[in-house]
């Protein structure tokens, strides 16, 4: 709700498409520049308390900005303040989520529990918007930030009644100097991290900004209202129902199957693009959210069943800076192609992008498969120049 109720209060502000992907890059920035050591701090200290303590604030964020919203002070510049304080808390608290995935329910389940999570977050993305546009509709946007901002209690109830002994902790790791850089060195040297984040890094930046091409595709095309963009907004979130139900139930890890899930994402958002009428749009979201989604779930399984467990808050801090903190460079490119060239040019943009992606993943799927048979690949020719 908050996500649908943020584009539409900056849209009614400015007007702007640009305007709008510079309010989403003041929200990722943070993620971008301080992610690696929110990632330390998951290291470092207890990944529960941790999350306790960042929403908590996130609550009071959403808090802050309704009641800005409702008394009619709010102003661009201060959804940009709030924007910011919420990228700083997302950037520690994103990557002690991740990891304590693991500590929840342990290695043998970690894929089902990190499917199961991305259907419950979709249930929430199919619901939410259809919500947020009806109250938007009926009462303006300050009752989707007061709506979530109330839901904070239930998370901190959560996470306050959770059976310590239950759990599966990681030993923290210790106080040492350049360890943010022991970090990147590790994932740099591990194949099976790299290329993932690589992937994802490029889908992050150009290809998963819907927040900023949705709503101008609900306003512009499909000549729509915030109604028009919660229905959008709500079948990308099915297909992800569905998606991640079937991830959870038969889904499998490593690169392979990780290839062709951004395969077929990619090619859902160009079927998009090509959308000549509402409905059909709506199908091809369905479709384009089941792919994000398996991208997205697989991705995450991957990254942490290959991490060492003394690495893996910052490797999973690398994963929200990859997926969240490209967000400001991706986020205002989006929003000047969808503002200049139409929202249609912005989703080509972004399932060209995966199929770039994708093209990599099969690059070093062949690589590893000549390693194990023994051949190594061949180099390229060398030219000279003139």
């Amino acid at each position: 709700m908050q996500t649908v109720a943020l584009g539409w209060l900056v849209l009614q502000l400015t007007g702007s498409g640009t305007a709008l992907g510079a309010v989403v890059a003041a929200q990722f920035l943070p993620i971008l520049l301080l992610g690696p050591y929110g990632g330390l701090m998951a290291d470092r200290m207890n990944k529960r308390r941790v999350l306790m303590t960042t929403q908590a604030i996130l609550g009071l964020t959403a808090l802050t900005l309704g009641l800005l919203v409702i008394t009619g002070a709010v102003q661009l510049w201060m959804v940009v303040v709030v924007a910011v304080v919420f990228g700083l808390v997302t950037a520690c608290d994103n990557p002690a989520r991740q990891a304590f995935s693991l500590e929840m329910v342990g290695a043998e389940q970690l894929r089902n529990a990190v499917s199961l999570n991305s259907v419950m977050v979709n249930v929430a993305r199919a619901v939410g918007p259809a919500v947020a546009g009806a109250l938007i509709a009926a009462t303006g946007t300050g009752i989707c930030f007061l709506v979530n901002a109330a839901s904070y209690a239930a998370v901190l109830l959560a996470l306050g009644t959770m059976k310590v002994a239950d759990l599966h902790p990681t030993p923290p790791a210790r106080r040492e100097p350049g360890q943010v850089r022991q970090g990147l060195r590790y994932v740099a040297r591990t194949p099976e991290l790299l290329v993932p984040l690589v992937m994802l890094a490029l889908i992050g930046t150009l290809a998963y900004e819907f927040q900023v091409v949705l709503p101008l595709l609900a306003t512009g095309p499909f000549q729509g209202d915030a109604a028009t963009y919660g229905i959008l907004t709500s079948a990308m979130g099915a297909g992800a129902i569905v998606g991640g139900l079937v991830v959870a139930g038969h889904g499998r890890t490593g690169l392979r199957p990780l290839t062709l899930a951004v395969l077929v994402f990619g090619a859902a958002m160009l079927a998009v693009a090509a959308s000549p009428t509402l409905p059909v749009a709506v199908v091809a979201l369905a479709a384009t959210g089941a792919a994000s989604i398996t991208f997205l779930a697989t991705g995450n399984t991957t990254l942490q069943l290959n991490s060492d467990p003394r690495f893996r808050g910052r490797v999973m801090a690398l994963w929200t800076v990859a997926f969240l903190g490209s967000t400001p460079i991706g986020a205002p490119i989006l929003g000047w192609i969808s503002q200049e060239l139409g929202a249609r040019a912005g989703l080509v943009t972004g399932g060209l992008t995966c199929l770039v992606a994708a093209s990599i993943g099969a690059i070093a799927l062949s690589r590893a498969s000549s390693r194990r048979s023994g051949r190594a690949p061949r180099p390229a020719a060398r030219t000279t120049g003139p």
